[in-house]
This record gives C-alpha cells, sequence and structure tokens, in this order.
C-alpha cells in the first residue's frame, strides 16, 4: 500500500528543478522524492526472494528512498515447522503453508504494518510518499492458528473445471505439469486453506495500517493505493501460482482512495494497468509527467468510474530458454469483454476467452469461425500495443 500526503504549493515551487534534475529512469518513489516528499519503503516493494530474503533489503532500488524498513518475524524464523506439499520446488513456489503460534505482531507482515504506523505518525505533517509491502499471501502461507478458523477444511473445495476443456487449450499455457502437481485433493484443499487464511491476515494488517490513517487525521490528504503485483491460481485449470495468462493470475486487484474523488467507494469495470499507478499518483499530486513512461493517469475514472474508456491490459510470460529448450513468449490483450492470447506469435496457439459469457475462460474461442473477426481485430491491437513478433 503506498500513501501519499500531496502538498500542492511545495511541489509547484520544486516542478523547475524536477524537470532539470531527473535522470533517464527515474522510480515513482524517486519523482515525488525529489519534489521534496520524505519517501521511505517498508517491506517487499520491489522484486524480492520470498522468503529467502525476509528481513534484507532483497532487489532494492536504494536511490528511491530516504529510509527503509526490513522486517523480520517468526514467520522466517519458524520455516522448518512449515507443511510442504511440493519440497522439490523452492519455498518460494512451493504449495507450503503453516498455521503458526503466537500473535500477529510477531509475524514479518504485523512488524510491516507496526513500522508503517510509526513512518505515519513521526512524518503525518509533511508529504509523505510511504510504500508499505506486506509479504503474505506469497508461499509459504503462513498465519496465526485464530485465520485457519475462518476456513473451516469442508468448506474449502476447488474448481470443478470440465475435463474437456483442457484439450483446448495450448500447452504452453500450462505452467504446471502434472496438473495440480498431481496432489491428492485433500492435500490441495489444506493448502488453499492456509492461501485463504493468509490473505486474511494480511487483510488484518492493511487494516491496522488505514486505521492509522484515520486516527491521525490524514483521511482527507491522503491518497492511499492499494495493489498486488500479480494474480494467483488456486487449481483453476489444474493450475497453481503466477507466470500464466489466465485472468485469475493476470489480474489483480486495484484499489485507490484519492480525496475528493467523486467516484470513491465505486467500483469500476474498465481495463487498467499496474504501469498506469506512477503517472495517475504524479497526476493527483500536481508533480510534472516523467517522459517515457508507458501508463497512463486514470484519473479520470475517480471521478466517473464509468468513463469512456478503451485501453487494454497487456500481460506477458516467457516460457523455456532452457539448455535444450527455446525460448517463446505468450502475450496476452485484455479488453472488458475479451481476453485474446498468442503462444509464440500464434505459432504455438492462440486462445480467446469471452468474459460476458465465460468469465472463468473454460471455452478457448479462437478457432470459432463466428469469432473470426473478433480475433482479427484483437490480434491487430496486440501487435500494436507490443510490436509484437516470435520469440
Amino acid at each position: 500500500m503506498t500513501g501519499l500526503r500531496p502538498d500542492t504549493t511545495r511541489v509547484q515551487e520544486n516542478q523547475t528543478q524536477v524537470r532539470k534534475n531527473l535522470p533517464d529512469v527515474v522510480t515513482m518513489s524517486q519523482a515525488f522524492k525529489n519534489s521534496g516528499y520524505f519517501a521511505a519503503r517498508v517491506g517487499k516493494i520491489y522484486h524480492y526472494g520470498v522468503p529467502g530474503q525476509i528481513g534484507t533489503d532483497g532487489l532494492d532500488d536504494p536511490p528511491s528512498w530516504e529510509k527503509v524498513v526490513n522486517p523480520r518475524g517468526r514467520d522466517k524464523d519458524e520455516e522448518g515447522q512449515l507443511t510442504n506439499y511440493t519440497p522439490n520446488r523452492g519455498l518460494g513456489a512451493a504449495l507450503a503453508f503453516m498455521a503458526a503460534d503466537g500473535t500477529d505482531q510477531e509475524q514479518t507482515d504485523g512488524k510491516v504494518a507496526e513500522q508503517t504506523i510509526r513512518l505515519l505518525e513521526e512524518n503525518r505533517d509533511k508529504p509523505f510518499f510511504l510504500a508499505c509491502g506486506f509479504y503474505r499471501p506469497h508461499v509459504p502461507c503462513v498465519a496465526p492458528k485464530k485465520y485457519f478458523e475462518l476456513y473451516p477444511f469442508d468448506k474449502v473445495m476447488l474448481p470443478a473445471d470440465p475435463q474437456e476443456h483442457f484439450a483446448n487449450i495450448p500447452r504452453p499455457a500450462f505452467s504446471v505439469q502434472p496438473l495440480n502437481y498431481g496432489l491428492a485433493e485433500k492435500e490441495l484443499r489444506t493448502f488453499k486453506q492456509g492461501y485463504f487464511s493468509s490473505v486474511s491476515f494480511m487483510d488484518a494488517q492493511v487494516g491496522r495500517v488505514l486505521d492509522a490513517v484515520e486516527r491521525l487525521g490524514l483521511t482527507d490528504n491522503t491518497i492511499v493505493v492499494f495493489i498486488s503485483d500479480h494474480g494467483w491460481l488456486l487449481g483453476e485449470h489444474g493450475q497453481w501460482q503466477k507466470m500464466s495468462l489466465f485472468e485469475e493470475s493476470a489480474r489483480v486487484p486495484m484499489v485507490i482512495f484519492a480525496p475528493g474523488a467523486k467516484g470513491n467507494g465505486g467500483v469500476s469495470g474498465r481495463t487498467v494497468e499496474l504501469v498506469d499507478v506512477y503517472p495517475t499518483l504524479t497526476n493527483l499530486c500536481g508533480l510534472p509527467t516523467t517522459p517515457g513512461l508507458e501508463g497512463g493517469s486514470v484519473h479520470e475514472l475517480l471521478d466517473n468510474p464509468k468513463a469512456a474508456w478503451d485501453k487494454p491490459a497487456i500481460t506477458q510470460v516467457v516460457r523455456g530458454g532452457g539448455q535444450n529448450a527455446r525460448r517463446i513468449v505468450g502475450r496476452s490483450l485484455r479488453t472488458e469483454r475479451w481476453r485474446y492470447t498468442e503462444w509464440d506469435g500464434g505459432q504455438a496457439g492462440v486462445e480467446l476467452y469471452d468474459h460476458d459469457n465465460d468469465p472463468r475462460e473454460l471455452k478457448n474461442l479462437a478457432k470459432d469461425a463466428q469469432q473470426a473477426g473478433v480475433v482479427k481485430e484483437l490480434k491487430a491491437r496486440l501487435e500494436k500495443a507490443t510490436g509484437m513478433g516470435r520469440g
């Protein structure tokens, strides 16, 4: 979660200097830091080796921050107590979990919330850019036992996907083989219980931070953004985790609260991207637009969630590329109605899903003659958006 406290006067004073001094590549936090904001990070923001790098800087970008805090809790110290159903995989990509003893505050994410609140308290009277990075529900899924009690095992189910749909999906779409790692249903449901529990644990920590924003009287001048870096498959299409172009993996939550925005509390069906966060925040805070950004501001949707909008979202993954495998790229274009995916420029398969009628993406319409015009149109849009070619 990122909180910004805009200070229009100070921003205006710094705009000329920012334009002269910004380097060719400027991170979002640097743009604010260079404009006089206090910039700090707590926890996981840039890519991070979880759980191995918990408590370290990970792959951080030091020029982006004036202060960094890298909490480490008992979830890291007690890794030896984990249950791991895929022991041949590294813990950062394993179906591993633990119902932990102790309190929220003893866990790494509990400490992230605690340290974020401390920075809010210390910097409440100045413009700030505060990045709060929670680790869960990243695997291994760890949460105090009380959160597991929210999800009784007999209520946790797996997706009921029709078997015939698997035959119409290109093989590169499957990153998990054999399907479901070949695990038994009981194991999969037990892990899923752990995943749900860690989500609720993380949600509770977000709530602690938001409570602090209200307690400190910052609600009326603080922009709050909640996002995730990717989605997660929980058995859909026999797949687990990320590195997929299916909806459950490619779609992420994006919640933006901007003081005074007419659409606060509303829901927008428009298709936006994570690259839109940077220009949106600089726009809302009156900072100059950093040249070369791929995204665009979504500020108009904050006032009118139903505003006219025709921007698709692009997602891509890479398959192969090992010693004996050719590297191919999968690229997916998502509009409000359609998801269109090509593997290796279409040479290794094509997918088309109609989200108006098939939100779970169970019927690949790419070879349906009635949708030939849709395929042609979306293919052209994908090529235009990505400069797509093979490899």
